[in-house]
Formats: structure tokens, sequence, C-alpha cells
């Protein structure tokens, strides 16, 4: 059976729950949340980010989370709850539900970097807004 994107979505949007910018900030205070960013280093560079997201681009996100992985990132932790935004939420869906797939509990989907601003939360400057 084909799978499209909209039935990945779906099911994406099904497995990981999401949460709003208070909620996520809370999570991150009382249990040490990851936030985390998954768009790629040029809207980064020309947006500013949340302030304290690590950066993961969606693309190398198996790599990073896999502990048995060469280019494993030791801020990914299954026993760690992980928050994902991305620019408006899509990759943060797929993101949550691959993390899920790799045995990620606690995975939660901020939607996109204007959620998190609209909510309150700070952010960094940009790097290059003109690109």
């Amino acid at each position: 059976m084909t799978v499209t994107l909209k039935d990945m979505m779906a099911a994406a949007n099904a497995a990981v729950e999401r949460i709003d910018t208070a909620g996520a900030q809370a999570l991150m205070a009382e249990r040490g949340a990851l936030l985390l960013d998954v768009r790629d280093a040029p809207e980064i560079d020309k947006t500013g980010r949340a302030a304290g997201a690590h950066h993961i681009p969606r693309g190398m996100l198996e790599f990073r989370a896999d502990p048995d992985s060469p280019f494993h990132d030791p801020q990914l932790r299954k026993d760690r709850p992980v928050v994902l935004h991305c620019a408006s939420g899509g990759r943060a869906a797929l993101a949550g539900k691959l993390l899920k797939d790799m045995g990620y509990a606690e995975v939660f989907n901020l939607g996109g970097l204007k959620d998190w601003i609209d909510g309150g939360g700070a952010t960094t400057e940009p790097v290059d807004p003109g690109m």
C-alpha cells in the first residue's frame, strides 16, 4: 500500500500530543524537557530560534536520536521529554512520530516558532534576517 503525505501527517498528529508554550516551558523547568528545533539552519539564521532550543535538522534526526549511531546527540535521551517545533508544525509532527517509533515515550509537538512567540516565549536574534 502506498502511503501519502496526508496519511503520514494524520498518523503523526494522532501519535504526538500537542503542547502550548506555557506547557512546554513548565515541562522544561520542572522536568528538564529538551526544546528541539527541527528546522534547517538557513531558517534559523533568518528568524532566530526559541530561547534555549537545541537544533537538530529534521533530515538528521534518525542519526542523532539513535544511541547506537556514531552521530548520536547526547541531548536526546529516551528518559527525557522532548518538545519539538519547526516553522509551522508539520515537520515537528513527523519528527515526533519518528522519535516515538524509535522508543522515545514523552514527545510533544509545539507547532511552529510563531506558536512559541505568540505564547510569550523568548527568542534569539537572527544571524542574517535578510536571507
